[in-house]
C-alpha cells in the first residue's frame, strides 16, 4: 500500500479533500466555541496522519521485510565531523499529533476534554510533527493560541509543515511567494515554541523538479532551519540524483528527514546534511520487530553522537496511534540507559 496511486489510497485521498474544505469552511466562517474548534483541529489533523501513513505501508508479512538500517554513508560521516565538539546532544521525541483520543486513560484523564490536550500533550512529549499547517495558513494569533496552551512546557517545540498550497498543488513554483510569506509570518506566532520546519514532497515531486526545488530553498529565510523529505524513488534508485540532491541539502544547510517504514526501505537512507537528524519511525502496533528497530535506532543514534550529532528530533508512528504512548516509553527508556540521558518518559495514567 505504499503507491499513493493505489485504489484505496485515491478514494482515501478524494474523501480527505472534500472534508478538508468543509472543516476549513465551518471552522473559519460559522465554529465560534473554542471546544468545538479545537474538535475540527484534531479531526481535521487526523485526516493528514490517515493519508500520510497511507504512504510506506505493506502488505507483505513483516518477517519478509529486511529492516537491517544501512551503514552510515561516507558523506554523513564527514558532515558530522565538521560539527564535533562538547556540546551535547539535544534530544526531541515526539508524536504526529496530540488529539488522540485512545490515549485518554493512557496519558490523558479519561475525562480530559479536547480543549486539554494540546496541554497535557506537552507535559509527556518535547515536539510535535505539526499537520495543522499543511491543510491551511493559519494567522499568527491563531498559532499563539496552540502556542500559549504549552506556556507551561518552556522547551517544547512545534514542527510545522510546510502548506500542501506549496508543496503538492503549486509544486514550489514561482506562485508560491505570496503563500510562502505569509507562512513564514504565520509562524513568529510560536515565539520560543518553533522548531525546525518540515517539508513533506509528494511521490510526484521527482528529478525533474531538481531545478524548481534549488530556486525555491535559495529563496527561504536560513535563521529558520527547514528538513526536507523526498518521496518519489527516483531521488534514490539514481545514484547520480541522490547525490545531486544530498550535496543541494548541505550547500544550504537544509536538513534531511529520514523515515523508517515497513514498505519503503529506500527512504531509510542516512544521508544527514546538517548535524541535525529528523527521523520519522512508522512502527506496527508494537510487532516484535517494532523492538528490535528501535534498538538498531538507539544504537545509531549514539554512534552518530560521538561522531558529532547536535540534535535529534524522533517522531513516533503506529499504524494504531494508540501504542504510540507505549512505543514511545520503551524507546526513551533504552535510549536513557545507552546515551546516559534522563529524558521524562510519558506521563502514564495509573487511576
Amino acid at each position: 500500500m505504499g503507491n499513493a496511486c493505489h485504489p484505496a489510497a485515491v478514494k482515501f485521498n478524494v474523501v480527505a479533500n472534500v472534508l478538508h474544505n468543509r472543516l476549513t469552511h465551518y471552522s473559519l466562517i460559522t465554529i465560534d466555541k473554542r471546544e468545538t474548534k479545537e474538535r475540527i483541529f484534531a479531526f481535521h489533523n487526523q485526516i493528514y496522519i490517515n493519508c500520510s501513513m497511507i504512504y510506506g505501508r505493506t502488505e507483505e508479512p513483516l518477517e519478509n521485510v529486511n529492516f537491517t538500517l544501512p551503514a552510515t554513508p561516507e558523506s554523513t560521516i564527514n558532515m558530522l565531523a565538521i560539527s564535533k565538539n562538547d556540546e551535547p546532544l539535544k534530544i526531541y521525541i515526539g508524536a504526529p499529533k496530540w488529539g488522540e483520543r485512545s490515549w485518554k486513560g493512557i496519558i490523558y484523564p479519561k475525562r480530559a476534554k479536547d480543549s486539554e490536550l494540546l496541554t497535557l500533550y506537552a507535559d509527556s512529549f518535547k515536539t510535535i510533527e505539526f499537520g495543522a499547517t499543511f491543510y491551511t495558513i493559519s494567522s499568527a494569533d491563531k498559532i499563539q493560541e496552540w502556542a500559549q496552551q504549552v506556556a507551561g512546557s518552556p522547551g517544547f517545540k512545534f514542527c510545522p509543515k510546510f502548506p500542501q498550497i506549496i508543496t503538492h498543488a503549486r509544486r514550489l513554483n514561482h506562485t508560491t511567494k505570496e503563500f510562502t510569506e505569509q507562512f513564514y509570518n504565520s509562524l513568529t506566532g510560536f515565539g520560543d515554541h518553533l522548531g525546525p520546519l518540515m517539508m513533506q514532497l509528494s511521490e510526484h515531486f521527482s528529478p525533474k523538479y531538481y531545478d524548481v526545488l534549488k530556486a525555491y530553498l535559495e529563496t527561504l529565510d536560513p535563521a529558520i532551519p527547514v528538513h526536507v523529505e523526498v518521496r518519489n524513488k527516483n531521488w534514490f534508485a539514481d545514484s547520480v540524483e541522490r547525490k545531486r540532491l544530498f550535496d543541494l541539502f548541505r550547500n544550504l544547510n537544509i536538513g534531511t528527514v529520514i523515515s523508517d517504514t515497513s514498505g519503503r526501505r529506500d527512504v531509510v537512507h542516512m544521508e544527514l546534511t546538517t548535524n541535525r537528524a529528523m527521523i520519522r519511525f512508522v512502527g506496527n502496533d508494537l510487532a516484535e520487530s517494532d523492538y528490535k528497530r528501535l534498538n538498531d535506532w538507539i544504537d545509531r543514534i549514539k554512534e552518530w553522537r560521538d561522531m558529532g550529532l547536535k540534535s535529534l528530533w524522533f517522531f513516533m508512528h503506529q499504524d494504531n496511534e494508540k501504542f504510540v504512548p507505549q512505543a514511545s516509553s520503551y524507546f526513551i527508556n533504552h535510549l536513557n540507559n545507552k546515551l546516559g540521558t534522563d529524558i521524562a518518559l510519558p506521563k502514564m495514567i495509573t487511576e
